[in-house]
Formats: structure tokens, C-alpha cells, sequence
């Protein structure tokens, strides 16, 4: 039995079948020759900037994908391929080059995100692919980080693993919300692969299962006395920290880690809960509140004075609720050393092997410039890096830590109007004069003025 689970044995077909059956008309044809293809996005409402992430699944798919005998079998099946370019397929191999700007770095629109540069064929067959790993990941850290702008030192948690899209989403989902500034995932899988820490309290079955509030909270605490925080809206909230509080001092409590709210008038039920914790010597307990929270709920909550010290969030960061779906593209941009565009309305796109240069001015980001990789610009922070050479891997990845600093200090350096979660600024990179006179030739021929 299979439940569709991706691996290393498999991720090869993992794709649209276009891929494969373009590829074999190049083979026939002779087309492999060096081409680029630029991965990017295009602009969006409710986003006025992204977070990157998932670079590193996609070194793994790149350095690793390889046609099994059984993949090449099935294909075989499908009576689309013929036998020479399926023994091409059973030695392939990445050899090209990889250029892509960090995990934790911000990003816009219309900017190279990951710019792949290998014979055309190579290049082709990885689009699904490397599409598929990278949307939800920088949709999901971002979502994660407008949650961390305006948490104000709050704890954030993913607890989105049971209303995500499928495994595969809910280990992307904690890793790209680590990223985004979360403090951990309830996802134990995540926690070990990733090495995230991870959280979690009790459900209402918990409570329901024992038939008696204070006798659950005193079970509870009984196993877990460091770490005790219980869920208190199984009947009625007000009473269930009554009963929280008095289970706790039953129990000889002294270090009560908290409580969670997860529904209601979060506002009045946070204040008057911390009323009772503090009226009862329990002012370390911390509040912790869930059920349909966002960035907007958060905002609001805080302005308005809500005690709460932390946060579980679900559905709405695992699905990317505002913006479930990243308006994205990987398109050729250069073929055989000729530059190459598409000249579709609102999806015209640039062509060249470029870089991207950064500005800064005390410290904010001042504006991004994109470039033939070949300019010379003086200034500005290269924002694309080789990964991949020749097929191989040559810049050590950073931690998950690591990239998670790095997105946090990102976010600082933008400028206050990109911040404000209830505005869309769309910042759009100014582009090269040698790129705006290659695309004026371009247009010019395919319209046959020259």
C-alpha cells in the first residue's frame, strides 16, 4: 500500500508530465544547450514583501534526483518516450549551476529569486519541482513573520500540523514558521528532523475523557509539573480557571506554567483570567490563547490591552489563509548566450542572466536593482549566490537558527510603511539600462521593426 509519500526514490516523476515530454523533443531535436530560467513572483495584494524559504529541499531534490529502473519501467508503460531518450533519462544527473538568494532574505516581486543556469533539457525537467517546494514555504514564512511584527515579544506557535494540506505541508509549515520568527511547532516530526522546539498542552478530550475538570488539570500536573498548562474553555472558561487554580494549589503547584484560551471574548476572557491567576499567587502563569488566531487578531488583541503572553496558530498560517497561493514563475530567460523574453500581457518578463543589488540608507532598504550578471554596479549587497557548480554543491548551508536570525534582522531593515500588515506597497526593482535597451531590441524584432 502507498499513501503517495515523496522520497528520494521517487521525486524524479514527482512532475507534469510536459516536463518530460518537452525534454524528449529537445533530445530528438538536439536542444540542450546552455539555458537560464529565472524563478520569481509577481506582485500580490495583502503582501508588501516576502520572506524566502525552502532553498534547501531544493538543493536536496537538485544534488539527489536521479530516474530509478522503476521509474524508468513506468514511464516505459505510458508508451510516450521512446527507449533512446529513456536511457538518457536512466543517467541523468544535474551538472549545472544554481544561483538563489538566502533563506531569511527578504524579497519582492518581479526579482530572480532562484536563477538556474544548465543545459536546457536539466534545466526543464526541474521546474515542477522546484516551483512545488518553494510557494508554500515563503508563503508560510511570511505569514509567520507578519504574525511576529506585531506580536510584541509574544510567544508564537505552529499548531497548524492537523489542518495543513498533507505531510509533506506540515513539515514545510514548521520549518518556514520557524523561520518567519515562530518559537516553536507541535510537531514532533519537526522537531526532530529540524530541530525545533516543540510545545503543546492538552485537548478537550483530554478534559472530557476524566469527566471532571480539576481532577484532568491534577492528572495533568501530576505527570508534567514543570510544564503544566491547561486548557481551561472545555465547559466554561472563568470556571475552568478557577478550577485550574485550584487544582494547581492542591497539587502543591508552585511554578504553574499557564493557561490556554481557545475560544471565546478572548479580549475580556484574557483579563479576567489574569485577574484570577494573580489574585491567587500565580502571576509568572503565562496566557496562552488559540482558536483562528492571525496577525490581524493578534494586533488587535494587543492594542487593546490583552494580557497574552503567547499565541497557537493554526489553520490560518499553515494555509496561508489571506494568501493561499503564491502568483509565481520559472521562465527562460536566456538561451545558448540569446536572451530571450515573454512578451504576455502582465507576465512580460526579463531576460538575461541577471544579479540583484540592494541599497540601503540608515540602515532600511532603499531600493533593488537588477542587473545583467556581467554589470558592474558599486553600492549595493549582492543579493543571488552560487550553490550549486557543475552540479555540485559549493557554499555550506546555514542552520535553521541561523536563517532565522538572518529573517528576523531582514525585517528590521525594511521601511515602516512595508511593515504595516494593513497596507500593500508594491516596491518594484528599477532595472539596468543595458536590460531596458536589450529589451527594447527584443520587442522591436518580434514586432519586425528591425
Amino acid at each position: 500500500m502507498t499513501f503517495g509519500f515523496v522520497n528520494r526514490d521517487n521525486m524524479s516523476i514527482l512532475t507534469d508530465l510536459y516536463e518530460l515530454t518537452m525534454a524528449q523533443v529537445y533530445f530528438r531535436d538536439g536542444m540542450n544547450k546552455t539555458a537560464i530560467f529565472d524563478f520569481y513572483t509577481r506582485p500580490v495584494e495583502n503582501r508588501s514583501y516576502l520572506i524566502n524559504a525552502g532553498l534547501e529541499q531544493l538543493i536536496y531534490y537538485i544534488l539527489n534526483i536521479r530516474f530509478t529502473d522503476e521509474d524508468i519501467e513506468y514511464l516505459r508503460s505510458t508508451g510516450k518516450f521512446d527507449e533512446d531518450f529513456l536511457s538518457y533519462l536512466k543517467n541523468f544527473r544535474f551538472t549545472g549551476n544554481l544561483y538563489a538568494i538566502d533563506e531569511g532574505e527578504v524579497i519582492f516581486p518581479n526579482e530572480p529569486v532562484v536563477q538556474v543556469e544548465a543545459p536546457l533539457i536539466e534545466a526543464q525537467i526541474i521546474e515542477t519541482f522546484l516551483i512545488n517546494t518553494l510557494q508554500l514555504p515563503i508563503l508560510v514564512a511570511t505569514k509567520a513573520m507578519r504574525s511576529y511584527s506585531v506580536a510584541k515579544n509574544t510567544i508564537l506557535i505552529d499548531f497548524g500540523l492537523r489542518r495543513s494540506h498533507g505531510t509533506d505541508a506540515g513539515m514545510k509549515a514548521a520549518r518556514a514558521s520557524y523561520i518567519g520568527g515562530f518559537a516553536g511547532t507541535s510537531n514532533v516530526l519537526a522537531g526532530k528532523e529540524y530541530g525545533i522546539p516543540i510545545f503543546g498542552t492538552m485537548a478537550h478530550s483530554f478534559i472530557l475523557a476524566y469527566g471532571d475538570e480539576k481532577r484532568a488539570f491534577k492528572a495533568f500536573a501530576k505527570v508534567y509539573p514543570d510544564n503544566t498548562v491547561l486548557l481551561v474553555d472545555t465547559f466554561d472558561t472563568i470556571k475552568g480557571v478557577e478550577n485550574a487554580v485550584k487544582a494547581m494549589k492542591e497539587a502543591g503547584i508552585q511554578n504553574f506554567k499557564g493557561i490556554r484560551l481557545d475560544s471565546g471574548d478572548l479580549l475580556t476572557l484574557s483579563k479576567e483570567s489574569r485577574k484570577i491567576l494573580d489574585q491567587n499567587g500565580f502571576k509568572e502563569a503565562l496566557i496562552i490563547a488559540s482558536g483562528g488566531i492571525n496577525e490581524y487578531k493578534i494586533k488587535d488583541l494587543l492594542d487593546n490591552g490583552a494580557p497574552i503572553d503567547g499565541w497557537g496558530i493554526g489553520t490560518e498560517l499553515v494555509v496561508s489563509a489571506d494568501l493561499p497561493y503564491l502568483d509565481c514563475a520559472y521562465k527562460l530567460v536566456e538561451y545558448d548566450g540569446r536572451p530571450v523574453m515573454k512578451l504576455s500581457k502582465k507576465k512580460i518578463t526579463l531576460p538575461y542572466k541577471k544579479q540583484i543589488y540592494r541599497f540601503y540608507e540608515e540602515g532600511r532598504i532603499k531600493k533593488d536593482l537588477i542587473v545583467a550578471y556581467d554589470e558592474k554596479v558599486e553600492g549595493g549587497r549582492p543579493l543571488l549566490k552560487k550553490y550549486i557548480h557543475n552540479g555540485e554543491l559549493t557554499t555550506e548551508l546555514p542552520s535553521l537558527s541561523e536563517i532565522r536570525k538572518k529573517a528576523i534582522h531582514n525585517f528590521e531593515s525594511l521601511p515602516d510603511e512595508l511593515k504595516d500588515i494593513n497596507k500593500t506597497v508594491h516596491f518594484l526593482p528599477q532595472i539596468s539600462s543595458k536590460i531596458k535597451e536589450t529589451i527594447d531590441r527584443i520587442i522591436k524584432k518580434i514586432k519586425g521593426e528591425i
